[in-house]
């Protein structure tokens, strides 16, 4: 009759590395379009022309950076 907090929350089992990389790449792929449209509207907004191929190049370094950043600070709460 009584049940494990693990048990009563599914939530708390642990992800699958399939299912991790699958978050991951969904996460990195609505973060590149998000910052995308972002760029081409938001830099117009400041005086600055915005082609598609260089609101793309833009988007593509902030997500790159985004990137890095998740996987240092990762690395770092694993760590402590």
């Amino acid at each position: 009759m009584s049940q494990t907090l693990k048990e009563a929350s599914p939530s708390l089992n642990k992800q699958s590395r399939a299912m991790s990389a699958v978050e991951a790449v969904t996460n990195v792929t609505v973060g590149y379009l998000i910052a995308t449209a972002a760029t081409c509207v938001i830099l117009p907004l400041h005086g600055y022309e915005v082609t598609t191929t260089k609101a793309l190049s833009i988007s593509l370094a902030f997500t790159a950076i985004s990137l890095a950043r998740s996987y240092i600070l990762r690395r770092l709460f694993n760590r402590f």
